[in-house]
């Protein structure tokens, strides 16, 4: 997981440095966002309850708004990649990153125990890191081993699967757990080229027209059209939420491995936990507090050791 710093691309107004250490800080961001956000979630899906019809409404509504900031007048057009080929990666995280694997997602979800789909879809990091070596050249030391053995056992000591036979709902959220780690693994090799901003854009724009497809196919944007004032307030919250995720989360993808990116963001979920509790919810056991201080020193173990190999390689370039 070790890593330089990674190739920055043109400035445009106001940027952060384009270093290794910044990226884990970006992660690190993403992940309290990402564990505030699945708590007020939460709530927001109770009240919209079709989850396909308000994942659209999201996608749909943050697209739009990144759209808008990157097309706004006086802003620097975006630049487009070179090739074909960086173009249909950019196509393709619209595809596997912003529409397909919701779909995937929710009807795996209702098929199966939100326990089971919550367990599968958190594997999501270590999937990266069987992809990242071969695939983005990210180096893993022993050390960086012993962090990704602890994170998978902090896992199942947070919530272990209620059985380890998978029915058709299972299936369908590892599918979906696929997608987001071809995603994930595509971010890190395009944005350090085109930027966040428009990796993000790509990703919510073009899956939320994608989502709003499948709603016609499904019969449900009736649904969609006719959500009350209450439901479209808890919408605009979360997407406004989603928005400040996709582009911190991106950003981070942008200069950190992704293997490092996809460990941190498994914080989100202790801070979920927190602020369940908080607002009334029973309070983790003891099996599970111990799995997020074993969550916790797993990621203190990854950024120290990225942060280190980083300053090496720095130092040893200059």
């Amino acid at each position: 997981m070790t890593a330089a710093r990674t190739q920055s691309s043109k400035p445009r107004g106001v940027q952060l440095p384009v270093t290794v250490s910044w990226g884990i800080g970006l992660a690190l961001a993403a992940a309290v966002i990402s564990g505030f956000s699945v708590w007020v979630n939460s709530y927001a899906v109770k009240d919209v309850r079709d989850p396909a019809v308000f994942t659209t409404a999201k996608n749909l509504l943050v697209g739009a708004a990144l759209l808008t900031l990157l097309l706004r007048p006086g802003s620097t057009a975006p630049t487009l990649p070179r090739t074909w080929r960086k173009r249909s990666m950019l196509f393709a995280l619209g595809v596997v990153g912003g529409s397909i694997p919701f779909v995937l997602f929710f009807e795996g979800l209702a098929r199966s125990g939100p326990g089971n789909a919550a367990f599968i879809q958190k594997t999501l990091f270590l999937w990266v890191a069987v992809l990242a070596v071969p695939l983005l050249g990210e180096r893993i030391g022993r050390w960086q081993v012993m962090a990704l053995g602890l994170l998978v056992l902090a896992q199942l000591l947070i919530g272990r699967p209620g059985s380890w036979r998978p029915g058709d709902g299972e299936l369908l959220v590892l599918a979906a757990t696929a997608f987001w780690t071809v995603e994930a693994v595509v971010a890190r090799r395009l944005l350090p080229e085109v930027g966040a901003a428009l990796g993000a854009t790509a990703r919510m724009a073009l899956g939320g027209a994608l989502l709003f497809g499948y709603l016609l196919t499904q019969g449900k944007v009736d649904t969609l059209v006719n959500l009350n004032a209450e439901q479209w307030r808890w919408i605009i919250i979360t997407s406004a939420i989603l928005l400040i995720y996709v582009a911190t989360w991106y950003s981070a993808l942008r200069r950190a491995p992704a293997t490092v990116v996809t460990s941190i963001l498994t914080l989100g979920a202790p801070i979920t936990a927190i602020l369940a509790t908080w607002s009334g919810k029973p309070s983790p056991n003891g099996e599970q507090w111990l799995g997020y201080a074993i969550l916790a020193a797993a990621l203190l173990i990854v950024a120290t050791i990225t942060r280190r190999g980083a300053a090496t390689h720095v130092v040893a370039s200059a």
